[in-house]
């Protein structure tokens, strides 16, 4: 994963993507225990894009550095990448309050917690809605920051169906005050 994200990290110095984050469930490894994943979602901004996002740019850096396309992304150093440009504002935000770490001595940026949660609970895909609940069992969120962002990105209607069908209406431990 290491020299992923240097490889990433040097796109970004070269201005073929903007600031970057790590979402998905690498992203979300972060947090709470592993699941099996075989790609790596990188949210970013795609410089100079419009209404249409032209990836052809990083690829063709990417293959005059020796990587290739695979599936939906690109092999890098042994993991299919995905370039993900924000599909809404829950994402842009998301990407714009990402939080700085290191891998293994190498500096790059993971979604926070609350904001992978409220995507999470966006997609309403099942396997991230089991994820979801991962989260609050392991009490990893910030009630007020996650909830603030649950109101501000209009999901709490979202919320309540989550938390009746997946918690018999009963808002988890991390909830109570």
């Amino acid at each position: 994963m290491e020299k992923t994200l240097e490889v990433l990290n040097r796109l970004e110095t070269a201005g073929l993507i903007g600031h970057y984050a790590i979402g998905g469930a690498i992203a979300a490894a972060y947090y709470v225990e592993p699941t099996v994943t075989y790609d790596l979602d990188v949210f970013t901004v795609i410089p100079g894009a419009s209404l249409l996002i032209d990836l052809s740019p990083i690829y063709e850096q990417l293959k005059a550095w020796g990587y290739k396309e695979q599936g939906a992304g690109v092999e890098i150093e042994g993991w299919e990448v995905q370039f993900l440009p924000p599909p809404g504002p829950l994402e842009e935000v998301a990407l714009e309050f990402a939080e700085a770490c290191n891998f293994h001595n190498v500096p790059t940026r993971i979604i926070a917690a609350e904001f992978l949660c409220a995507i999470m609970l966006k997609t309403g895909r099942p396997k991230d809605l089991i994820r979801l609940s991962q989260f609050l069992e392991e009490g990893v969120l910030q009630k007020s920051a996650f909830m603030d962002i649950i109101d501000r990105f209009s999901l709490r209607e979202k919320w309540i169906y989550f938390i009746r069908r997946h918690f018999d209406g009963q808002e988890p431990a991390f909830l109570i005050p």
